[in-house]
């Protein structure tokens, strides 16, 4: 497996090896004693897999509290995928690392508690599976507006045309304009 830091050292990228031949290939998603071997020590309670067309985008969400980290994995197609650091007080606040994924190349980015978290669907559809270390905690969730300027994410849209957003995701805040009381905290490393 190769691990790769982005510009934010907390989100690291996953290259885990495939083994294909004529028949198809196999690849392991999750082994947790190798995660770990790769500073991946978190406790993964609940997966998720979502299906979507091209141009949908989710996010940019997050919890607080019940803040989840998320191991991400494209499972057919592609997404430009987004983590935005929005820990009140950390050194990296308000920076964002955004990357493509690919059910071909079977990468993964794994998102820290206290990160934003959003992707677009850049192939025609795409089933998207995340391992998360905290439940779904509706009451805590809030969303980010994806297209916050200070954020300064290249959303690729001239290759996906005019985003498809749900209404929660239509109504995202402004990061300035979240109380930091309801930002997660800084713990340091």
């Amino acid at each position: 497996m190769i691990v790769t830091k982005t510009n934010l050292p907390d989100v690291l990228l996953f290259e885990p090896k495939v083994f294909g031949d004529d028949r198809g290939f196999f690849v392991e998603l999750f082994h947790q004693d190798r995660y770990r071997d790769f500073g991946l020590v978190e406790n993964f309670v609940q997966d998720n897999l979502s299906y979507s067309r091209k141009g949908v985008l989710r996010g940019l969400h997050f919890q607080n509290p019940n803040s989840q980290g998320k191991l991400v994995t494209v499972l057919e197609g592609s997404v430009f995928d987004v983590a935005v650091d929005i820990r009140n007080g950390s050194p990296t606040y308000g920076k964002s690392a955004w990357f493509m994924l690919d059910g071909k190349s079977k990468k993964q980015a794994y998102i820290p508690p206290g990160f934003a978290h959003g992707f677009v669907v850049t192939s025609e559809t795409a089933l998207f599976s995340y391992k998360c270390t905290d439940v779904y905690h509706p009451e805590s969730e809030a969303t980010v507006l994806w297209n916050d300027p200070d954020l300064k994410i290249d959303w690729p849209i001239e290759a996906i045309g005019e985003p498809s957003l749900s209404d929660k995701d239509r109504k995202g805040i402004r990061l300035r304009d979240i109380p930091k009381d309801r930002l997660p905290i800084y713990r340091g490393r």
